[in-house]
């Protein structure tokens, strides 16, 4: 999340009445993130979340993650609940941009995550994917492997601005991921972006997933490994094989990985490493100077691909065999 297009009062007023949600009492941009621009919006009516769609946002996909959000809720999944205005609509333009209100979750983000925490989000991502099995609407992951390899054509003339001799080491992870990346592996609705800022807690009871505006289907065992990058390793880079267990385990309790993903995982944590760096990288070098918020360092994943690397075992990561 993050804030590149500000909204008047007035503005933001006529839409508030405009889905029947009381008076505007006050409203505050929310500067984490790097995607869209977001606002937490308090009416007599109660707390939204006001999301502007910028950038990477194609909103001929918006139909699909709001329909999402409203098929997982139906399932028991706590995550925002789309709001629809007057007339039954889940889509609005204010500032010029297409937007969405969706109702507030309460709880705060780990910032130091904890093995009971990684437990908690195992099994949550467990239960997204079963839950997600049903829905109907389909979309292509836009930042898969095929994605990759444009994002780096877009990176090669600059990638040693980020770090020296990043475009090599980028080519030849392609050239071992083109070879090596898993074929019909079980599939279906993934997160795709579950980072610790995007799961809430109260205490250490999971209070609620959101952010769900890379949602697309792909293998659920690829979302896994992304978690693994996203709270397994510590500010020094370390992996820290205890939470991982714990998010392994607390996955598997749910929906144990069939023999198939267990050994194609290391490769998957490769995949996902790269994804974020290319994407970090890319964003570190086109930052936009009148955002709030700074693009995320893309040297950690970097760091992180070089861990993955080096793995020989699928049980070096603390995965069992279910």
């Amino acid at each position: 999340m993050a804030v590149y297009t500000e909204v008047t009062d007035d503005d933001l007023s006529r839409l508030i009445e405009s889905y029947g949600l009381g008076t505007l009492l006050s409203y505050k941009g929310i500067a984490e993130g790097v995607e869209n621009t977001n606002y937490v919006v308090h009416t007599t009516a109660g707390t939204y979340i006001l999301t502007l769609y910028e950038r990477r946002v194609d909103t001929a996909d918006l139909p699909f993650f709001l329909g999402l959000l409203e098929h997982l809720n139906q399932r028991g999944i706590s995550c925002p609940l789309p709001v629809r205005s007057r007339q039954g609509e889940v889509l609005t333009e204010i500032s010029g941009r297409t937007a969405a209100l969706v109702t507030f979750l309460e709880g705060v983000w780990p910032r130091r995550p904890q093995p009971a925490h990684c437990t908690a989000l195992g099994r949550a991502l467990a239960e997204l994917h079963t839950a997600g099995e049903s829905y109907q609407a389909k979309r292509t992951n836009a930042l898969g492997l095929s994605g990759w390899h444009d994002l780096y054509d877009r990176l090669t003339d600059r990638s040693d601005e980020v770090s020296r001799g990043l475009g090599t080491l980028i080519a030849y992870e392609l050239a071992y991921l083109d070879r090596a990346w898993p074929r019909n592996l079980p599939e279906g609705v993934i997160h795709a972006d579950l980072f610790p800022d995007n799961v809430f807690f109260l205490g250490e009871k999971l209070s609620g997933l959101i952010d769900f505006y890379f949602a697309c289907n792909d293998f659920w065992a690829y979302d896994l490994a992304i978690c693994l990058n996203a709270w397994c390793f510590e500010a020094d880079y370390a992996f820290n094989a205890t939470k991982a267990r714990a998010l392994l385990a607390g996955y598997q309790s749910l929906r144990p990985l069939t023999g198939a993903e267990y050994d194609a995982f290391p490769t998957l944590a490769r995949g996902a490493a790269l994804r974020f760096l290319l994407t970090r990288a890319h964003d570190w070098l086109h930052r936009d100077p009148n955002a709030l918020v700074k693009p995320h360092d893309p040297y950690a994943y970097l760091r992180r691909l070089r861990f993955h690397q080096e793995v020989t075992s699928p049980a070096e990561y603390g995965l069992e065999r279910a």
